[in-house]
């Protein structure tokens, strides 16, 4: 299978700093690796109502949760690009995964199924120093990856507050180039990082 990325873009800033982080670290993609960019600000999905055991579901095919729903079935991998805001994803990022919970029941979908094997990944650009306060969405996306059965690559970590900020984080830069060249393990639960 060839692979397809999905870029899920969570920021509530144009060309943010984990944008810029994400795209360098997508620039050393093969050629031939499809990508497939999404920003969640133009795609704006409504709020998420849990209705697994209330109603009957039916594959959603309009507007930007099907278009979300299809590019997230198709992609090989799945990069969750969202700044650190109140030590966790974006409120856009954190929609998009709720909406997961609905789409495992989506019939002829195998929601799960088809997500089992394929490779979870994160980027995020903080303004603090010290990374360890980005645990909390390294943690949700771990287990989201373990939950589906998903490998999980890990976070690409910037260093970045100001726009344009992370472009000055040379370790960064230096990470995004072999970020996705890396073997992502399947995630198991307890929490381990890669």
């Amino acid at each position: 299978m060839t692979r397809r990325f999905l870029f899920v873009l969570g920021s509530s800033r144009d060309d943010g700093n984990t944008e810029l982080l994400a795209r360098a670290a997508a620039e050393q993609l093969a050629e031939d690796v499809e990508q497939q960019w999404i920003d969640l600000s133009d795609h704006l999905l409504p709020d998420f109502e849990d209705l697994r055991h209330d109603s009957d579901h039916v594959r959603p095919t309009e507007g930007n949760v099907g278009l979300l729903f299809d590019a997230t079935l198709a992609a090989t991998d799945i990069v969750i690009a969202s700044p650190l805001y109140w030590y966790s994803l974006s409120g856009q990022a954190k929609r998009y995964l709720d909406y997961w919970s609905g789409w495992l029941r989506t019939p002829g979908a195998d929601f799960k199924g088809t997500l089992a094997g394929r490779t979870l990944w994160g980027v995020t650009a903080l303004a603090h120093e010290e990374f360890e306060v980005a645990d909390p969405l390294i943690g949700t996306l771990h287990h989201s990856a373990a939950y589906m059965g998903m490998r999980f690559g890990g976070v690409l970590l910037g260093n970045g507050s100001k726009p344009g900020d992370v472009l000055g984080d040379t370790e960064a830069l230096a990470r995004a180039k072999t970020f996705f060249a890396q073997e992502a393990p399947l995630a198991r639960f307890p929490y381990e990082t890669p």
